[in-house]
């Protein structure tokens, strides 16, 4: 037992002496949140999704703004009609031509043709619809970024409070193995004297093995939070974070509002929601005729690149697609459904979020009566372990008595900050629930 005691106390040594060294970095939240902001790879994702719905609102301008296009053909015929055609084109028809033998088998015609051609939109309502949805969908993402943000930085509180908890319960632990191992040499030296019995060491080995085993996690734990935080930073650096602030109370700013519909999130909904009713409006505005402006210019030549016959074309063109196929119908009921779905879904989170932040608000007044309790707790163990001790130093104390009040003291520690951390988040979380993007 004593020989097992002995190399689980080296390995737990040799563990935290790698641990420490390993290079440290002394972080502070605000650092940490730049840092965030600045590399976090779900932001970057956040943005190119945004970037994406830009571009494609910047596709509908097309319903405003002509469409240019230039070509250059050449090709050689001997088919009686494009013959006749391209000479005409050319303006190189001859008396000659008109010869029935000559256009009935004509011979061998070269003709390259440059043309410049414009098509204006003058009237699409339709277009203008879908315009006005992607211009919703845009917005949406940009306000779904922002509450990716929010989010986010919730999260780094989180895990900073979590680095902070992480470090507060080393503290504990490695403060309790030097009380352990002092409460083993007194031990030691009492068993040397014939005042303990052999079972009271053993009692205080295990509590020492206890708080090695205990403290093995924490560092653990530690490293894991560093991680995580690191991750969250975009960086790969292989460190242990130090907090530069400790783990205390951070008390509630502001009073308890209820659920803002000024929200980025609820507003991103909103705007999915207007996106999908102005679809289902550029749908049934798709019966309407649309009316295009279009024009042309020609160069015609017998050589490549050359120019020495020209025209132009200009004209404005309706067109009405009056059935499809009951094709527009469908689509027209689809789109519909997708709106009131999209409108169904909106109650609906908004129903959620409201129930989410009234069981937040009841987590915060849990946390609150918790943290008073555990803190009395606290106090009185501190108090016991303080009485006993004396008691144990005098001979009037049991050996278990003391490891007893030793460890509930420990535990009470890690508990009240454990509360701490509890209270903190609950404080963060319902200020997230009540943030509002103006």
């Amino acid at each position: 037992m004593k020989r097992n005691t002995y190399y689980l106390f080296f390995l737990v040594i040799l563990f935290g002496l790698t641990l420490q060294a390993q290079e440290t970095r002394t972080v502070a939240k605000d650092d940490v949140l730049e840092e965030v902001v600045k590399n976090n790879r779900s932001l970057k994702i956040s943005q190119q999704e945004f970037l994406a719905a830009r571009a494609q609102y910047r596709q509908t301008n097309a319903i405003f703004l002509p469409k240019i296009t230039a070509s250059h053909t050449g090709m050689t015929t001997n088919n009686p009609l494009m013959v006749f055609g391209s000479k005409l084109n050319q303006e190189v028809v001859a008396q000659s031509d008109f010869d029935p033998a000559r256009l009935n088998d004509p011979d061998r015609f070269d003709n390259f043709a440059t043309k410049l051609e414009v098509q204006q939109p003058l009237i699409n309502v339709d277009g203008i619809y879908q315009r006005g949805a992607a211009r919703s969908k845009m917005q949406a993402t940009e306000l779904q970024g922002e509450r990716t943000t929010d989010h986010m930085m919730l999260e780094v509180e989180k895990s900073y409070m979590q680095l902070q908890l992480a470090h507060k319960a080393v503290a504990v632990l490695e403060q309790a193995r030097e009380t352990a191992l002092a409460n083993k040499r007194l031990a030691d030296n009492n068993f040397k004297q014939g005042y303990l019995q052999r079972s009271d060491v053993l009692s205080v080995d295990v509590r020492v093995t206890e708080v090695e085993n205990q403290l093995q996690y924490a560092r653990s734990n530690v490293r894991n939070a560093s991680d995580y935080l690191m991750f969250l930073m975009g960086t790969e650096e292989d460190v242990i974070l130090l907090p530069t602030d400790s783990l205390s109370v951070q008390l509630a700013s502001g009073e308890m509002m209820g659920l803002s519909r000024e929200r980025a999130d609820i507003k991103a909904m909103d705007l999915a929601t207007d996106a999908r009713k102005k679809m289902y409006q550029a749908d049934k505005m798709s019966f309407l005729p649309r009316l295009n402006a279009f024009g042309s210019y020609e160069l015609y030549d017998d050589e490549i690149f050359q120019g020495d016959a020209n025209g132009y074309m200009a004209g404005i063109a309706l067109t009405w697609d009056i059935f499809d196929g009951s094709k527009r119908f469908g689509k027209a009921q689809e789109s519909k459904a997708e709106y009131e779905k999209a409108r169904l879904e909106l109650d609906q989170y908004i129903s959620q979020n409201e129930l989410e932040l009234n069981r937040a608000r009841r987590a915060l007044k849990d946390a609150e009566n918790k943290l008073h309790l555990t803190q009395l707790a606290l106090e009185q163990s501190e108090e016991a372990l303080r009485i006993r001790n004396n008691r144990y130093e005098q001979g009037l104390e049991k050996t278990t008595d003391l490891l007893m009040a030793e460890t509930q003291y420990s535990e009470k520690q890690l508990e009240y900050y454990q509360t701490v951390y509890e209270y903190n988040y609950a404080v963060a979380y319902l200020e997230f629930l009540m943030s509002s993007s103006e």
